[in-house]
């Protein structure tokens, strides 16, 4: 039987990182574990200490394996914990920012609960002796409307939906509501109306109960105070529900209504007409409904970028292909924002996984969190990590960097230093380009690329190419021009500025302000170009603005000299890419914040699974890792799994494979007899040499056979065979060919 996935945080070896999260083999290579008995006499540490040129040496010249192992798995756990102080900083961050964007529309439909409820209050209270009633309260038609809102999500897939009704539902919790969800699956035919009211019953009274009784929950709503909060019931998807079962059920609630006062929320993710299409007639005449809609997942995508990628909440980044595939994922996945988080992990964990220093970005959260705090595990956790950063920082592979002292705290600082002014610009830039209607993901991808910025001068890069050092601060403080293009974003924001009226145009320049508060270099230029907007020539001093300000109108203010305000503005705004938007790719040590192998993350999230399949079958050497496979690769061994042996002896057919000359093969394989020399290892030495007896194993063609038809129905389960046709039922067909 396959194996489990292994949780997320956990990080495998290079060969399989591609396959984090999301096994895509419908098949595993499965080995035959060798007998206690000769496991014994096996003495795999022999050949580990023969791999003299990767092992630490003593002070002796003796190798020493244990010594590298212990470090690798040190530095796999420091890793591991980077991800997870990482990974739960970026979790928290889209949370709150998605419960931000909602939290009007929960506000909303917060007040509109309330105010249905005391409609529903107004119309009278049953009295003490018809209340203990196990039935319904006769009523007027009109005192059994159920109040409905229906939200409008926008959503074509409800993965989405499944963390907004959630929030929704802490937000009405907060405000004393009595809250119950039901999903799809509960509101189907299969569960009837009974497992509607069992789940209600199991929600509200935290109980399991057998008998799916209305009377049950209308006592229980008695005894938590008559007609004090309300109780609200959450349809999460009403385009997924059965149509009958989901009628039934609102006649059901406007029947109790009287009892039981219940609003019900419905989420529809197409049009306000959908209840009309799933609902009959006379569950339709019960409904009262009020419209709320929530954000575009676009817009949710686009602050969920913005918290993440541009204010970095944790100094993690990703590079111009990484971001264009992204992109082009969240666009193909019908727009769901559950499938871009999701591969946003998944690329976090393939960057802490091959990137060695990457556990150096939990410093920062760690001083972060831990500020104006002494403790002692804070400390040793900061010295560990600087001291494993020091070994790797000599390495060839990052640039001599001065200014820096090759130290990783330096390094951090500068380059969030740098992050901030980046981020700034692109903010800056966004803020202009919502008056055209830009995409901040379409602004990020072309910010990023690497092609659209080349520097002004190349003295910097040569001092780099002959080994001399390079100040950080001037290295990332280089001017580069901007290699405009008439169709790019970038050039659309800046040309978008000269178009503005002078009122745009001072609260653009008031959000810019707000934006640089963090970059004091451009917060002093943005200031100075806002106080010169005010003045129109930029000559006066500000109390001379208060006195203007006092006879004249605002608007006069800013009609005064708008022509040369605005051309300075967009110069501006030109000069600030050309200094600060240098891409991430460019800069020294990127690679301990940036992930950018775009293969890797398209290969975890979208994979090849025939062709991997294929490469564990043929290749299954380099998983299993035995002493017996490994000192034998050319050849064919009875220990393999007999899909692996199956499969190895398919590759000497062509596109049809005789059945009967393939069993053959196989039964030669498997009925190859094993000697005891295989087993005995290079130490073991005896003063007598005897001669290697074969160990005979009685298979009988039945049993082979046996395992011969099962090994084949693997291969057609995995799509790599066809099974026999009825004009040649001795042959079956090659389906892949090639890697």
């Amino acid at each position: 039987m396959a194996p489990a996935a292994a949780p997320l945080v956990e990080f495998p070896l290079p060969s399989t990182v591609e396959n984090i999260e999301t096994n895509f083999e419908p098949f595993y290579v499965l080995h035959k574990a060798p007998s206690r008995k000769n496991s014994r006499k096996t003495n795999p540490c022999g050949k580990l200490r023969k791999k003299g040129k990767l092992s630490p040496s003593g002070p002796n010249g003796i190798e020493n394996p244990e010594t590298e192992e212990r470090d690798d798995s040190t530095l796999e756990h420091l890793r591991m914990e980077a991800f997870e102080l990482v990974w739960s900083r970026i979790e928290t961050t889209i949370k709150d920012v998605l419960r931000d964007t909602n939290v009007k529309v929960f506000d909303d439909i917060c007040r509109w609960v309330y105010k249905a409820f005391d409609a529903i209050r107004s119309s009278g209270t049953p009295s003490s002796s018809s209340a203990s009633r196990p039935f319904p309260i006769l009523t007027r038609a009109d005192c059994k409307i159920l109040f409905t809102g229906l939200v409008l999500t926008k959503n074509m897939e409800v993965v989405d939906d499944l963390l907004t009704f959630e929030e929704l539902g802490y937000h009405l919790k907060s405000h004393r509501c009595h809250v119950a969800s039901l999903s799809s699956q509960e509101l189907s035919a299969k569960s009837s109306i009974d497992g509607c009211i069992k789940s209600l019953l199991r929600q509200l009274l935290k109980v399991t109960v057998d008998s799916a009784d209305m009377f049950v929950l209308a006592s229980w709503y008695r005894e938590q105070g008559y007609y004090e909060n309300p109780v609200v019931v959450i349809v999460e998807d009403i385009e997924r529900c059965c149509g009958s079962v989901l009628s039934d059920f609102i006649i059901m609630l406007s029947e109790w209504i009287v009892k039981i006062p219940t609003i019900l929320i419905m989420g529809v993710a197409t049009t306000i007409d959908a209840p009309s299409n799933v609902l009959r007639s006379n569950a339709l005449q019960q409904l009262c409904p009020s419209k709320f809609v929530l954000g575009s997942p676009t817009e949710r995508m686009e602050a969920v970028v913005e918290a993440v990628l541009l204010r970095h909440c944790c100094m993690f980044s990703i590079g111009h292909k990484v971001a264009i595939f992204l992109r082009k994922y969240f666009l193909n996945q019908d727009g769901t924002l559950t499938s871009f988080i999701r591969a946003m992990k998944i690329a976090c964990v393939q960057h802490f996984s091959m990137e060695p220093l990457s556990f150096m970005l939990a410093r920062s959260i760690v001083e972060e969190e831990n500020k104006g705090f002494q403790d002692g595990n804070r400390a040793l956790f900061l010295e560990v990590l600087s001291k494993h950063a020091s070994d790797f920082l000599s390495d060839s592979r990052y640039p001599l960097v001065e200014g820096t002292g090759n130290n990783v705290g330096n390094v951090l600082s500068e380059l969030e230093r740098w992050q901030k002014g980046w981020s700034a610009v692109v903010q800056c830039l966004y803020q202009v380009g919502k008056y055209g209607k830009v995409q901040l993901l379409d602004l990020l991808c072309e910010a990023l690329d690497p092609q659209l910025f080349k520097p002004i001068t190349s003295e910097n890069s040569s001092r780099l190419q002959q080994g001399k050092g390079v100040s950080f601060s001037s290295s990332c403080e280089l001017q580069y021009q901007f290699s405009s293009r008439k169709d790019g974003y970038i050039y659309q924001a800046i040309r978008k500025v000269r178009d503005l009226p002078a009122e745009l145009l001072h609260q653009l320049l008031v959000s810019w302000e707000k934006i640089t508060g963090c970059v004091p270099e451009i917060h002093e230029k943005v200031k100075d170009l806002l106080l010169a907007f005010k003045l129109g020539d930029g000559k006066s001093s500000e109390k001379a603005i208060a006195d203007v300000s006092k006879h004249a109108s605002q608007k006069d203010l800013f009609i005064k000299y708008p022509k040369p305000m605005i051309e300075k503005a967009e110069s501006f705004l030109s000069s600030l890419v050309s200094e600060h938007t240098r891409p991430i790719e460019s800069v020294p040590f990127h690679e301990l914040i940036c992930f950018k192998d775009v293969r890797k993350l398209q290969l975890a999230l979208i994979g090849d699974p025939r062709r991997r399949i294929q490469v564990d079958l043929l290749e299954f050497q380099k998983i299993i890792k035995c002493t017996c496979c490994n000192e034998n690769r050319n050849s064919l061994l009875p220990c393999a799994h007999d899909s692996t042996i199956m499969y190895n002896l398919a590759q000497e057919h062509g596109d049809l494979i005789n059945l009967h000359d393939w069993f053959q093969s196989f039964k030669t394989v498997v009925s190859h007899p094993r000697t005891k020399g295989n087993l005995r290892t290079k130490q073991g030495s005896t003063p007598k040499k005897k001669k290697d007896k074969p160990i005979l194993e009685n298979k009988s063609d039945a049993s082979i056979q046996a395992r011969f038809c099962t090994a084949v129905t693997e291969l057609q389960i995995t799509g790599l065979l066809r099974m026999p046709s009825k004009r040649r039922p001795d042959y079956v067909q090659r389906v892949a060919f090639g890697l």
